[in-house]
């Protein structure tokens, strides 16, 4: 076998992932992001209409100039966030993945729309650093059961302290381990299920006390 015809073998693996995204979209992009992160992506396949409904259904759109969301994938949830949000409004989305960061800024043209390459665990200066003091609605589909030890600790803290009094966290699982996670820090848990999702998740709303709860 010639020197060419090896490197055309060995391009060929390359040639179908690509064909296949073409053929999958932004599914082929999710599943192949779980392939090389999965224990950062919570499911192989993006969250229902149903699923994202329910869970965005609380947010008072009004009240919302900053919404952030954790592990935003493929985008699932930030074009129904930005339907809904404010005109003067901002949704920052944060992962670690930069394959989902690259796919974002490329199918995302929305001014209020920034997404950034780093961790949950360092949203207060992420917030900080696009010229807000707090986030009103915090959203997150991070698999809090599978995170490297300490990291969903992290997460839930730095939450708690980026919101604004009445925000909430909105988060999303397939089990009730964010909610464990979750109630050290919010006293205050709203909770619900959605069967019209592969898998069915956990559905919960920590809402930040206002001055007047403390």
């Amino acid at each position: 076998m010639t020197s060419s015809e090896l490197a055309r073998e060995a391009a060929l693996p390359h040639r179908l992932k690509q064909h296949a995204k073409r053929i999958l979209g932004p599914w082929g992009v999710f599943f192949e992001g779980f392939l090389k992160h999965p224990v950062m992506v919570g499911s192989i396949i993006p969250s229902s209409r149903f699923t994202i409904a329910k869970m965005l259904a609380p947010v008072r759109w009004d009240e919302c100039r900053l919404f952030v969301e954790y592990g935003p994938g493929v985008g699932t949830f930030c074009r129904p966030v930005l339907d809904r949000l404010r005109r003067d409004g901002q949704l920052i989305v944060i992962d670690t993945n930069p394959l989902f960061i690259d796919y974002l800024k490329s199918t995302i043209t929305d001014s209020r729309f920034i997404p950034v390459l780093g961790s949950a665990a360092d949203v207060e200066a992420i917030v900080r650093a696009h010229g807000h003091d707090h986030a009103d609605y915090v959203l997150s589909g991070l698999p809090f059961s599978t995170l490297p030890d300490g990291i969903g600790p992290a997460i839930a803290a730095a939450t708690h302290r980026v919101l604004r009094p009445g925000g909430a966290f909105l988060v999303y699982q397939f089990t009730a381990a964010a909610r464990d996670f979750m109630a050290r820090h919010f006293r205050h848990i709203d909770q619900d299920y959605e069967p019209l999702n592969i898998l069915p998740c956990r559905l919960y709303w920590g809402w930040k006390e206002t001055a007047g709860d403390v």
